[in-house]
Order: structure tokens, then C-alpha cells, then sequence
């Protein structure tokens, strides 16, 4: 499915060139990370971006006032509407699997600010001593972890976390996270601390703006695409916003999530 806002390269979807004027704003990121006590946790701390990436996220996120009004309008109408799924979701998972539905766990957002992203738990309970002892016993399996930060038949996630999974519905508490600032509608997929190396010299981007509950790579293919496309779809996503890309990303969101080889 296509749109006259992106052409086809090879498969997979990238967005026009910007004009030139925009293209030629790039920056090279410089990035220490103060290490905490617990990655995981928000207390993680950027510290000494580089002073063009400092100077970028001293302004608003991307669309200021406008796709924030955008945001709590259209979320706090989704949560609405959405609230009797949600509530059904957490009784079947306590259930079934036992413990809290909804776990959160540390991601980055605008200027580089830790924040609890919150989703409905589609893991076992003891999901990272799973991983660890997977990931060890299959060597091959390692080097998808580390390239994609996913993994393919993950053995943490149950047959009910599959299928939240699949429809997505496992991402529907974000949309609290949207209403209290962390996130925006459309935006970069929100990412772990450990991933903004893998930005490169586009992380200025990734931090100009919140990142979003659905995005330009969320609708461009998703799990079939490796890190880098991903990356270079949320740089084009930041250097050529505007009301009308939400919108027409906010519509392709709703065929996509019905395209199960799409999902995670």
C-alpha cells in the first residue's frame, strides 16, 4: 500500500528527498552515558550531548502545541473507546499468567528523558532469565538479538502475549503514556537506552521529538526490516513532519495492524 508521500526503494518504503536546505542539516552525535545501577530503570541519565543536539532539544518536540493537542484528543478518544478491550485484556492475562497485567520498563524520549513506557505483559515472569539461558544455548539466535533487538519464536512470550502481540493490543496502555507527555500518536518507535549508539549520526533526530504509540516504521514493514532501515525511517519521519504525515500514518496504522505478518 502505497502513497504519493513515499516511493519504493528495493522494497521498502522511504520517504522522498527533502529539499536541501534540510538535508543538509546533519550533525555528528557525541554521547556518553553515565552508567546507573539498574539500565533498566529511569533513573538512566544522558549527560554531555553533543551542543547541536542540546541546542535541538531546547525548543518543543516536533509540531508543538498543535500535535500535542492532536495527541490528548485523539487519545484520551481511543482510551474511551478502547477501555472495555483493555479492561478484558488484564483479566485474562491475571488469569492466565498470574502477576500485574501491565508492566512498564525504561525508554527514551524527547532530549534524551527516561520514561516508564507502559504494555500489557506478554512474557513469562521470569522473561530475563529465559532470554539469558536461550540466548546461550543457541549462539545464532544471539546475533539476532543484537542486531534487532527481537527475536523470532521468543520463548518468554505466552500463546495470550502472542496475540496481544499480534493485534497490537499490547501496546493500548500507551496511550497513558500519551496523555501524561511521554509519547506522541505518531512518532520513532521508543527505544532502550542501549540502542541510541545504533542512531548514528540521525539520533539528533530521534530525540527532537516524542516517540510514538504507531510510526513511519510501524506501517513500513516492521519485523521484515533490519535496525538501519528503521532508523533511517525515523529520521525521515522528523525531517519531513507535518499534520497531514500523522494523518495519513494514523490511517495506514489501522490496515496495518490487521496484516498479522506485519505485527512483532
Amino acid at each position: 500500500m502505497t502513497t504519493n508521500a513515499f516511493e519504493s526503494h528495493q522494497g521498502t518504503p522511504i520517504w522522498v528527498q527533502p529539499p536541501l536546505s534540510v538535508a543538509a542539516d546533519s550533525r555528528t552525535t557525541v554521547l556518553h552515558v553515565i552508567p546507573a545501577p539498574d539500565h533498566n530503570s529511569a533513573g538512566a541519565v544522558l549527560t554531555d550531548l553533543s551542543p547541536a543536539i542540546r541546542a535541538g532539544t531546547t525548543n518543543p518536540p516536533i509540531g508543538g502545541l498543535l500535535k500535542r493537542i492532536m495527541d490528548l484528543i485523539i487519545a484520551a478518544t481511543a482510551l474511551v473507546m478502547a477501555a472495555p478491550v483493555m479492561i478484558v485484556v488484564a483479566l485474562l492475562i491475571r488469569m492466565t499468567a498470574g502477576g500485574p497485567a501491565v508492566f512498564s520498563h525504561s525508554r527514551i524520549g524527547f532530549g534524551g528523558k527516561p520514561f516508564d513506557c507502559y504494555k500489557f505483559r506478554s512474557m513469562v515472569a521470569n522473561s530475563e532469565e529465559v532470554l539469558k539461558a536461550y540466548l546461550e544455548a543457541n549462539p545464532h539466535v544471539r546475533m539476532e538479538w543484537e542486531e534487532t533487538h527481537k527475536i523470532r519464536n521468543d520463548p518468554r512470550v505466552t500463546f495470550l502475549g502472542w496475540m496481544l502481540r499480534k493485534s497490537s493490543l499490547d501496546e493500548l496502555p500507551q496511550l497513558f503514556n500519551i496523555i501524561r507527555g511521554d509519547m506522541s500518536c505518531v512518532g520513532p518507535r521508543p527505544i532502550v537506552k542501549d540502542e541510541l549508539k545504533r542512531y548514528g549520526d540521525h539520533l539528533g533526530e530521534y530525540l527532537r521529538t516524542r516517540p510514538g504509540l504507531t510510526g513511519l516504521w510501524q506501517v513500513s514493514g516492521r519485523s521484515s526490516m533490519d535496525y538501519a532501515d528503521r532508523v533511517a525511517l525515523d529520521s525521515q519521519y522528523v525531517r519531513n513532519w507535518s499534520v497531514w504525515l500523522d494523518i495519513g500514518i494514523l490511517f495506514r496504522t489501522v490496515f496495518a495492524v490487521m496484516r498479522f505478518d506485519r505485527a512483532s
